[in-house]
Protein backbone atom coordinates (compact mmCIF):
# COMPACT_ATOMS: atom_id res chain seq x y z
CA UNK A 1 0.00 0.00 0.00
CA UNK A 2 1.35 3.40 -0.85
CA UNK A 3 2.09 5.25 1.87
CA UNK A 4 2.37 8.87 0.46
CA UNK A 5 2.56 10.57 -3.13
CA UNK A 6 4.97 12.94 -5.05
CA UNK A 7 4.74 15.02 -7.91
CA UNK A 8 7.49 14.27 -10.25
CA UNK A 9 8.18 17.32 -12.83
CA UNK A 10 10.21 16.78 -16.46
CA UNK A 11 10.32 18.05 -19.71
CA UNK A 12 8.38 16.20 -22.47
CA UNK A 13 10.85 14.69 -25.14
CA UNK A 14 10.91 10.82 -24.99
CA UNK A 15 14.59 11.18 -23.20
CA UNK A 16 13.17 13.36 -20.50
CA UNK A 17 9.82 11.16 -19.76
CA UNK A 18 11.63 7.70 -19.92
CA UNK A 19 13.56 9.23 -17.47
CA UNK A 20 10.81 10.57 -15.47
CA UNK A 21 8.68 7.16 -15.71
CA UNK A 22 12.40 4.72 -14.56
CA UNK A 23 11.86 7.22 -11.38
CA UNK A 24 8.30 7.16 -11.20
CA UNK A 25 8.79 2.92 -11.01
CA UNK A 26 11.91 2.74 -8.74
CA UNK A 27 9.54 5.09 -6.18
CA UNK A 28 7.18 2.87 -7.10
CA UNK A 29 8.94 -0.37 -5.38
CA UNK A 30 9.80 1.32 -2.18
CA UNK A 31 5.95 2.07 -1.85
CA UNK A 32 6.20 5.80 -3.14
CA UNK A 33 3.28 6.48 -5.53
CA UNK A 34 4.52 9.43 -7.88
CA UNK A 35 2.77 11.38 -10.87
CA UNK A 36 4.57 13.20 -13.41
CA UNK A 37 3.66 16.35 -14.09
CA UNK A 38 4.94 17.97 -18.05
CA UNK A 39 6.40 21.57 -18.07
CA UNK A 40 8.26 22.83 -21.09
CA UNK A 41 11.64 24.56 -20.86
CA UNK A 42 13.28 26.83 -22.72
CA UNK A 43 15.46 23.92 -24.23
CA UNK A 44 12.58 22.50 -25.71
CA UNK A 45 10.82 25.66 -27.09
CA UNK A 46 13.82 26.73 -28.97
CA UNK A 47 13.95 23.50 -30.70
CA UNK A 48 12.63 24.62 -33.98
CA UNK A 49 15.47 27.89 -33.57
CA UNK A 50 18.56 28.31 -35.61
CA UNK A 51 20.55 29.49 -33.05
CA UNK A 52 23.07 26.55 -31.24
CA UNK A 53 22.70 26.06 -27.75
CA UNK A 54 26.00 27.58 -26.81
CA UNK A 55 24.38 30.98 -28.16
CA UNK A 56 21.37 31.18 -26.11
CA UNK A 57 21.54 33.82 -23.61
CA UNK A 58 21.75 32.30 -20.11
CA UNK A 59 22.37 29.02 -18.18
CA UNK A 60 20.25 25.60 -17.59
CA UNK A 61 18.02 26.32 -21.23
CA UNK A 62 16.75 22.48 -20.01
CA UNK A 63 16.30 23.01 -16.30
CA UNK A 64 15.13 26.69 -15.56
CA UNK A 65 11.47 26.24 -15.82
CA UNK A 66 11.82 23.31 -13.75
CA UNK A 67 13.29 24.98 -11.48
CA UNK A 68 10.57 27.50 -10.89
CA UNK A 69 8.23 25.11 -10.61
CA UNK A 70 9.44 23.61 -7.65
CA UNK A 71 10.02 26.73 -6.10
CA UNK A 72 6.49 27.66 -6.74
CA UNK A 73 5.70 23.96 -4.95
CA UNK A 74 4.10 22.74 -8.47
CA UNK A 75 6.10 19.71 -8.04
CA UNK A 76 7.76 18.50 -5.34
CA UNK A 77 11.28 16.19 -7.48
CA UNK A 78 12.42 17.50 -10.60
CA UNK A 79 14.54 14.54 -12.50
CA UNK A 80 17.55 15.91 -14.70
CA UNK A 81 19.71 15.08 -17.17
CA UNK A 82 22.63 16.03 -14.90
CA UNK A 83 24.82 17.01 -17.74
CA UNK A 84 22.25 19.30 -18.64
CA UNK A 85 22.45 21.31 -15.11
CA UNK A 86 24.16 24.54 -14.14
CA UNK A 87 26.95 23.61 -11.91
CA UNK A 88 25.24 26.28 -9.57
CA UNK A 89 21.62 25.99 -8.44
CA UNK A 90 19.06 28.96 -7.76
CA UNK A 91 19.06 29.43 -4.03
CA UNK A 92 16.47 27.30 -1.79
CA UNK A 93 17.61 24.52 -4.10
CA UNK A 94 19.47 21.36 -4.02
CA UNK A 95 20.11 17.69 -5.66
CA UNK A 96 18.81 15.40 -2.85
CA UNK A 97 20.21 12.19 -5.46
CA UNK A 98 21.68 10.88 -8.21
CA UNK A 99 21.70 7.67 -9.95
CA UNK A 100 23.22 4.66 -10.70
CA UNK A 101 25.16 5.91 -14.17
CA UNK A 102 24.06 4.80 -17.76
CA UNK A 103 27.34 4.43 -20.11
CA UNK A 104 29.10 7.74 -19.95
CA UNK A 105 30.30 8.81 -23.49
CA UNK A 106 29.41 9.67 -26.67
CA UNK A 107 28.70 7.91 -29.93
CA UNK A 108 29.26 8.99 -33.68
CA UNK A 109 26.91 7.35 -35.98
CA UNK A 110 27.81 7.95 -39.97
CA UNK A 111 25.91 7.08 -42.98
CA UNK A 112 27.57 3.66 -44.41
CA UNK A 113 27.92 5.76 -47.57
CA UNK A 114 29.89 8.26 -45.60
CA UNK A 115 32.51 5.97 -44.13
CA UNK A 116 36.47 5.73 -44.96
CA UNK A 117 38.54 3.22 -42.39
CA UNK A 118 41.34 5.30 -43.65
CA UNK A 119 40.32 8.05 -41.82
CA UNK A 120 40.38 9.48 -38.29
CA UNK A 121 36.98 8.78 -36.78
CA UNK A 122 36.06 6.84 -40.05
CA UNK A 123 34.39 9.34 -41.45
CA UNK A 124 35.03 10.69 -45.39
CA UNK A 125 36.88 13.76 -45.68
CA UNK A 126 34.92 16.79 -45.47
CA UNK A 127 31.88 15.29 -44.19
CA UNK A 128 29.06 17.54 -42.63
CA UNK A 129 28.64 16.16 -38.67
CA UNK A 130 25.48 16.96 -36.93
CA UNK A 131 26.35 18.51 -33.33
CA UNK A 132 25.02 21.48 -31.40
CA UNK A 133 27.59 21.20 -28.40
CA UNK A 134 30.59 23.69 -28.47
CA UNK A 135 32.46 20.68 -26.38
CA UNK A 136 31.72 18.35 -29.39
CA UNK A 137 32.57 20.98 -31.92
CA UNK A 138 35.96 21.49 -30.43
CA UNK A 139 36.71 18.03 -29.95
CA UNK A 140 35.74 16.70 -33.43
CA UNK A 141 37.93 19.59 -35.14
CA UNK A 142 40.95 18.62 -33.14
CA UNK A 143 40.91 15.43 -35.50
CA UNK A 144 40.04 16.39 -38.21
CA UNK A 145 39.63 19.94 -39.36
CA UNK A 146 38.33 19.35 -42.18
CA UNK A 147 34.93 18.49 -41.14
CA UNK A 148 32.31 20.88 -41.91
CA UNK A 149 29.93 21.05 -38.42
CA UNK A 150 26.07 21.75 -38.02
CA UNK A 151 23.97 22.74 -35.49
CA UNK A 152 20.99 20.27 -35.35
CA UNK A 153 17.93 20.67 -33.12
CA UNK A 154 15.73 18.46 -31.35
CA UNK A 155 15.35 15.02 -29.20
CA UNK A 156 17.29 12.12 -30.24
CA UNK A 157 14.85 10.33 -32.56
CA UNK A 158 14.37 13.62 -34.25
CA UNK A 159 18.24 13.85 -34.38
CA UNK A 160 18.58 10.09 -36.19
CA UNK A 161 15.48 11.11 -38.23
CA UNK A 162 17.61 13.61 -39.88
CA UNK A 163 20.47 11.63 -40.46
CA UNK A 164 18.62 8.96 -42.14
CA UNK A 165 16.54 11.57 -43.88
CA UNK A 166 20.80 12.61 -45.71
CA UNK A 167 20.59 15.69 -43.85
CA UNK A 168 24.00 15.20 -41.99
CA UNK A 169 26.99 12.41 -43.52
CA UNK A 170 27.09 11.99 -39.28
CA UNK A 171 26.22 12.96 -35.91
CA UNK A 172 27.01 12.38 -31.98
CA UNK A 173 24.63 11.46 -29.45
CA UNK A 174 25.01 10.39 -26.07
CA UNK A 175 25.44 6.63 -25.75
CA UNK A 176 22.92 6.76 -23.04
CA UNK A 177 19.72 8.26 -24.66
CA UNK A 178 20.24 5.23 -27.15
CA UNK A 179 20.32 3.00 -25.13
CA UNK A 180 17.44 4.31 -22.61
CA UNK A 181 15.16 4.56 -25.94
CA UNK A 182 16.41 1.50 -27.12
CA UNK A 183 16.61 2.90 -30.40
CA UNK A 184 18.07 0.23 -33.39
CA UNK A 185 21.07 2.27 -35.11
CA UNK A 186 22.08 -0.48 -37.24
CA UNK A 187 21.50 1.51 -40.11
CA UNK A 188 24.94 3.01 -39.97
CA UNK A 189 28.37 2.71 -38.98
CA UNK A 190 28.34 3.58 -35.11
CA UNK A 191 31.94 4.71 -33.90
CA UNK A 192 32.31 5.02 -30.20
CA UNK A 193 34.14 8.57 -28.94
CA UNK A 194 35.63 7.03 -25.45
CA UNK A 195 38.15 8.39 -23.32
CA UNK A 196 40.54 9.69 -22.68
CA UNK A 197 40.29 10.06 -26.82
CA UNK A 198 36.69 11.87 -26.58
CA UNK A 199 36.08 13.35 -23.01
CA UNK A 200 32.09 13.10 -22.31
CA UNK A 201 29.72 15.94 -20.44
CA UNK A 202 30.68 16.24 -17.10
CA UNK A 203 28.18 13.75 -15.43
CA UNK A 204 27.09 12.75 -18.78
CA UNK A 205 24.26 9.79 -17.96
CA UNK A 206 23.30 10.49 -14.43
CA UNK A 207 19.79 11.62 -14.08
CA UNK A 208 19.64 13.95 -10.77
CA UNK A 209 17.01 14.38 -8.63
CA UNK A 210 16.47 17.90 -7.35
CA UNK A 211 13.89 19.31 -4.30
CA UNK A 212 13.64 22.11 -1.99
CA UNK A 213 16.73 22.74 0.33
CA UNK A 214 14.00 22.69 3.32
CA UNK A 215 12.23 19.62 1.96
CA UNK A 216 13.58 16.69 4.75
CA UNK A 217 10.45 14.27 3.40
CA UNK A 218 11.38 14.50 -0.11
CA UNK A 219 15.07 14.52 0.75
CA UNK A 220 14.17 11.18 2.85
CA UNK A 221 12.60 9.54 0.30
CA UNK A 222 15.01 10.13 -2.71
CA UNK A 223 17.41 8.05 -0.72
CA UNK A 224 16.15 5.28 -2.62
CA UNK A 225 17.05 6.95 -6.39
CA UNK A 226 20.94 7.99 -4.95
CA UNK A 227 24.08 5.77 -5.73
CA UNK A 228 27.02 6.61 -3.49
CA UNK A 229 29.63 5.70 -6.08
CA UNK A 230 28.27 7.29 -9.27
CA UNK A 231 27.45 9.83 -7.19
CA UNK A 232 30.88 10.93 -6.23
CA UNK A 233 32.07 10.58 -9.66
CA UNK A 234 29.80 12.44 -11.10
CA UNK A 235 30.25 15.61 -7.92
CA UNK A 236 34.02 15.56 -8.58
CA UNK A 237 33.62 15.98 -12.44
CA UNK A 238 30.92 19.15 -12.16
CA UNK A 239 33.43 20.40 -9.34
CA UNK A 240 36.31 20.67 -12.14
CA UNK A 241 33.76 21.98 -14.87
CA UNK A 242 32.84 24.36 -12.54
Amino acid sequence: MSITKVIIGTRGSKLALWQANYTQQILSKHNIEAEIKIIQTKGDASQTWNTSFDKLEGKGFFTKELEEALLNNDIDLAVHSCKDLPTQFPDGLTIAALSKRANPFDVLLIKKEKVDFTQILSLQQNAIVGTSSSRRKAQLLAFRTDLSLKDIRGNVPTRIEKLSNNEFDAIVLAQAGIDRLQINVDEFEIVPLTAPMFVPAAAQGILAYQIRENDERMRQLTTCLHDENDAEISTLERKILN
